[in-house]
Formats: structure tokens, C-alpha cells, sequence
């Protein structure tokens, strides 16, 4: 299938001016947001381009999952909550169009109103929301819910509640967050924000993690059934307050989504093959030319699918923890990605199919451009060269390999960075001039087979340098309570990242998020440069500045050499039984959180 946007060049060239043209908002109530200009979409519409206005309510999907899940509230750092749980049963005031960057309309709320300066935002709710339980979704659930979770939820929640000034109730149904900073995103924060019910949680201690409460939203789905970390099961809501909402018109289709945890990836393939779970989505491109000539796809029960997008690449290799001494020199780092014999590896592992990402915002045209930086983007760094790597400005890629295992060349340049950083080999082992040997620890998911044997060959090209690391391999809730306090070395590391970056830069990179426990910045980076362009690209008015801003940080991410990259794919593989069926039309992110389950549907 070939989703609109790639069959229509001129309408997507059309969608992105009028989405970054920096035209303002009048303060009056509108159907949606967009952080430039006016939503794509009239009052007026139906459904969302990309559904299935008509599709069929019924049957069921099964996913399986590496790991387990400790905790059914995934709204605070302790515990691990199961994936798709605050997805399917909470809801926000307004949601997103995956055709649309930068764009939400209404869902708990009927309206949104802003003035041309964003020092304001006001929602008015919808009249008929409800939750779960029946009982309506009030003024007092909206402000509490931002309440508690910038004061007590994930670290995630609390910068955007540090720039609320106050919050107010304006009318029976409507309230407005007044801002103390100069942040053109915040409307749209807001508008994401989960909505919880109060009285469920008023009298609990909110913070804490597990099994006793098992939470009430106002999503289309509710909790049926779970087994502690084996598997949870989510049911449709026959009575869904929203399901005739614009928004909301052909989502929520099926009536039963599970999802099956085991130990780890390629158990969960094996349950595939056996039906124990009806869709699978595919990371191995070598696996799937290969592997999927079992019964059920001979038979035709299992189709395959491959769902094209045109979002950032995102970042996904091996993060370096600059805390840590081993790793707080930049020449080390470039010795670590000159040491990965990517050509290789890659077609040990994938069949060399997929390509490298070459930068965070590869494949979209947020991506740090080929060549030095130039014009608005060389103006934006050029006041921070001095923090910079000394090549930064200038024209910067990764090492290519021959293809040979040895990798002769790369691992000749690997040396000559460590000798420059003060390291040498002696007696065969890596050492400073104190005779100290370099070593680090790596941590890995035990669940995540593939990123362990990827490791395994990278470990043997650094045993040749005189280094051998520490593989240590934990269940998930060790990885996660580890990563949170930033307790590793390196460790496997993904970020994905969108067509409309904002705030959440912050909570990946920003100085002040470095050693905040939980937040995203794993690699301890803090940089003026970084920190500036994020700042500009939030407060930025017009399309050039922005996609600058974007670039510029891609730049300092990228020539910083935090992370070991790896490879990524510009379309999904996804096998599933062929009662699954998803729309013709395929959104600009393609297979994205809000695609699958949301959008899909099943025929008997």
C-alpha cells in the first residue's frame, strides 16, 4: 500500500508550509492547535484522513512483550508499568493527527483557545466526557491531575509544571493555565497532559508502585484482567463516552487487546509462530527475508506487512555515560564508533539491508545537512565553537568500513584517538600513563537478544585494542532502576523522535536534566549548544528558524559522538494474522503509537 503522502508530493509540500508558516492564533475557541499557523483540518470533520470511518467494532489482538511489569501506574519513576496501559485507558484534552506535525484537536475538551503571544491557554471540556466508571471528568480532575503529576509523577511531568504560573477555573466546564516563560509549545503540553480521576486517587499515596489500585481513565478501553507480570488485558468499553467524536471516528476498533509477556525477543517470535499472539512486529530485516516461511504464513493465516513513514530516523546504538571518566573525553568516544565494524556487523546480524543512522534526525528534513554548517544554522552555533568538538562546524560523518571483519583501517584510527586522549596498549592491555587499564561496564536488557549479540561482536573488535568490557545482563526492572539512576557505563540506548520536536528535548538532553534521576539525557550530556538550540527551536516563529534550531542540535548531538549507532528502517514490518486488517491511507509517521492497535480492525 502507498500511503497519500508519498502518492501527492505537492499536498505534503502544502501541509508543511501551512503547519510551520509562524502565522498566529487568534485568542478565540478552536477545534485544534498547530503550533504554526491553523490546523489542516476544518471544524467540520468527520474523521481523521487516515481511519477507517466504517470499520467493524469486534475481535481481538494479542501482542507479545520481552520482560515483565511490576506496576500498573505508569505515571511516576518507581516500577515498570505495562506498555499500552496509559495509551488505552487514559485520555488527554486533545489528541494528535499522525498526518499533522505540530497539530491536536479536541478529545476531553471541545476547545482550546490561545492568544497570539501563548502566554495563556484555556480548554473548555467536552459536556458528555465520562470516565470508565460512568462518573463525569471535571475542572477539578484536569488542575489536580497536573498537580500531581508535576509535583509527584515522572520526572517527564514536572518541567512543563514549573512554567505554570497559575491555574484557574473560567467557567462551569472551562479552565486556563497562565505561563511564566516564553514557550510557544506549552498550549500544546497542556493538551497532552493526562487526565486522572481525583477521587480514585486522593486518598492513596500516589508515588508508590504495584498492584493495589488498579487505575480508572477515560480512554475506550478499560482494564479486564492482568496476571503480575505475565500479561494484562485491556476491553473496549461498550459505553465509551467519545466514540463519536471526529477524532475518535474509526479508532478503537477492537473489542480486546492483550499483551503476553515472556522472557525474552526471540520467545516471543517463537510464540508467534506457534499463535499464541496474533501480530509481530519485525526489527530484523535478515529475519524477515528469511525466517517466515513457516506453517502459517504458507497457509496464507499470516500475512506480512510493510507500512512506509517519513518521521526522523531517532537514535538507537550503544549510549556512552560521560559521568563516567572512561568516557568524558570525545576522542575516546570517536575511537568507540571508529572500533564498531558497522558494515559488518550489520550484515552478520540484519543481512545488511537496513541502513546506518547517520544522524538523530536522519531521514526527514530536521537532519543536519551534508557538508559544513552554513548560514542560519552556522550563526546559531558559531557563538558556542569553543564547547564544541573541534570539527563540529565542519563537514562530519561516520566512519565507513571495507566490509572485512578486521576493519584494519577504522581500528588504526581507533588507536591513534586513544593515543591522543593519553592511552596507549601495553603488555596487550589498554592502559593510561599510570599503568591504569581502560575498561567499562556495559548493561543490557535481558529480554533484548539482538542487542547483546551485536555486542558480542563489538566486544570482540575491542578485545584487539587491548580492552574488554563488563557485559552485565539484567531483567528489565534492574535495567530500568539502573538506567534511571544512570548506574552503567554504556548501555543500550533508543530515542525516538518526531517531526515536531519541542519540550522533550529538554528532558533528553538539556544541562539541566543531566543528573536529574529518570530523565532521558543518559549520556550526562551538557552543552551550552545543545541547550541553546532548544531553547530557539521553542521559541521559534517561523519555519527557517525552527528547522535551524533542529539541525544546529542534530549537529552538536551527532558531532558530540555520545552513542555507538546502529541501524533503522523507513518502513515497519509487521506479521499478522489476516483477520487484522489497518486502512489504505497511511499516516505521514506510518506505523507510530496511535497507528496499531488504534487504527486497526478485524474480519472474520
Amino acid at each position: 500500500m502507498t500511503p497519500a503522502f508519498l502518492r501527492n508530493p505537492v499536498w505534503l509540500a502544502a501541509l508543511c508550509a501551512s503547519v510551520l508558516t509562524g502565522q498566529s492564533l487568534s485568542a478565540e475557541p478552536a477545534h485544534g492547535i498547530a503550533m504554526y499557523g491553523t490546523p489542516a483540518l476544518p471544524p467540520d470533520f468527520v474523521s481523521l484522513p487516515y481511519v477507517n470511518p466504517d470499520a467493524p467494532k469486534g475481535g481481538a489482538i494479542v501482542f507479545g512483550e520481552p520482560g515483565g511489569f511490576d506496576s500498573l501506574n505508569p505515571f511516576v519513576l518507581k516500577g515498570t508499568a505495562p506498555w499500552g496501559l496509559s495509551i488505552h485507558v487514559f485520555e488527554t484534552l486533545l489528541g494528535r493527527s499522525l498526518d499533522e506535525p505540530f497539530t491536536l484537536y479536541g478529545l476531553l475538551a471541545e476547545s482550546v483557545e490561545t492568544p497570539p503571544d501563548r502566554s495563556w491557554v484555556e480548554f473548555t471540556l467536552h459536556p458528555d466526557a465520562r470516565f470508565s466508571d460512568g462518573s463525569p471528568v471535571t475542572i477539578d480532575d484536569v488542575i489536580w491531575s497536573h498537580e500531581v503529576l508535576g509535583t509527584q509523577g515522572h520526572p517527564r511531568y514536572h518541567s512543563v509544571h514549573a512554567q505554570v504560573a497559575r491555574v484557574e477555573q473560567t467557567g462551569p466546564r472551562s479552565l486556563r493555565f497562565t505561563f511564566n516563560t516564553d514557550n510557544r509549545e506549552l498550549p500544546l503540553l497542556l493538551g497532552l497532559r493526562p487526565v486522572l480521576q481525583k477521587t480514585q486517587w486522593q486518598d492513596k499515596p500516589f508515588g508508590e508502585s504495584g498492584f493495589a489500585t488498579v487505575p480508572i481513565g477515560s480512554g475506550a478501553y478499560r482494564i479486564a484482567g492482568f496476571d503480575p507480570g505475565r500479561s494484562i488485558t485491556f476491553e473496549r468499553n461498550p459505553d465509551y463516552w467519545g466514540a463519536d467524536l471526529p477524532l475518535m471516528r474509526g479508532q478503537a476498533n477492537l473489542d480486546t487487546i492483550r499483551y503476553e509477556y515472556f522472557g525474552d525477543g526471540d520467545i516471543v517470535f517463537e510464540a508467534f509462530k506457534a499463535g499464541e499472539i496474533t501480530s509481530f512486529r519485525e526489527a530484523n530485516a535478515a529475519r524477515w527475508a528469511s525466517q517466515y516461511d513457516f506453517p502459517r504464513v504458507i497457509s496464507g493465516d499470516v500475512v506480512k506487512s510493510e507500512i512506509p513513514h517519513a518521521r526522523p530516523s531517532g537514535i538507537a546504538g550503544y549510549v556512552m555515560n560521560t559521568r563516567r571518566p572512561a568516557f568524558a573525553d570525545w576522542r575516546v568516544r570517536d575511537a568507540m564508533i571508529h572500533a564498531f565494524n558497522f558494515a559488518f556487523i550489520s550484515e552478520a546480524v540484519t543481512g545488511g539491508d537496513q541502513p546506518r543512522i547517520t544522524s538523530y534526525f536522519a531521514n526527514s528534513e530536521l537532519a543536519m545537512q551534508p557538508g559544513p554548517a552554513t548560514g542560519l544554522e552556522l550563526a546559531l552555533l558559531e557563538p558556542f565553537a569553543d564547547s564544541l568538538p573541534p570539527d563540529a562546524l565542519e563537514a562530519y560523518s561516520l566512519p565507513e568500513g571495507d566490509g572485512s571483519e578486521r576493519n584494519r583501517a577504522n581500528i588504526g584510527r581507533a588507536f591513534d584517538l586513544m593515543a591522543e586522549a593519553g592511552w596507549s596498549v601495553q603488555d596487550g592491555v589498554m592502559r593510561d600513563a599510570q599503568g591504569r587499564a581502560f575498561s567499562f561496564d556495559v548493561v543490557l536488557n535481558q529480554g533484548a537478544t539482538e542487542s547483546r549479540t551485536v555486542f558480542d561482536y563489538y566486544a570482540a573488535a575491542l578485545k584487539r585494542m587491548g580492552i574488554t568490557p563488563r557485559i552485565t545482563v539484567v531483567d528489565s526492572a534492574q535495567y530500568q532502576e539502573r538506567t534511571n539512576n544512570y548506574d552503567f557505563d554504556m548501555a543500550y540506548f533508543t530515542r525516538a523522535l518526531s517531526l515536531s520536536p519541542g519540550n522533550e528535548q529538554r528532558l533528553y538532553w538539556s544541562s539541566a536534566m543531566a543528573d536529574e534521576p529518570g530523565a532521558r539525557n543518559w549520556m550526562g550530556m551538557k552543552s551550552p549548544a545543545a541547550d541553546a538550540m532548544i531553547e530557539t527551536l521553542l521559541t521559534s516563529e517561523s519555519r527557517e528558524e525552527f528547522t535551524a534550531a533542529v539541525r544546529a542540535l542534530d549537529r552538536v548531538l551527532t558531532t558530540g559522538r555520545y552513542v555507538v549507532p546502529l541501524w533503522f528502517t523507513d518502513h515497519a514490518r509487521i506479521a499478522h494474522v489476516k483477520e487484522l486488517r489497518y486502512p489504505e491511507t497511511l499516516p505521514v509517521y506510518g506505523d507510530w503509537p496511535g497507528f496499531q492497535p488504534e487504527t486497526w480492525w478485524s474480519e472474520p
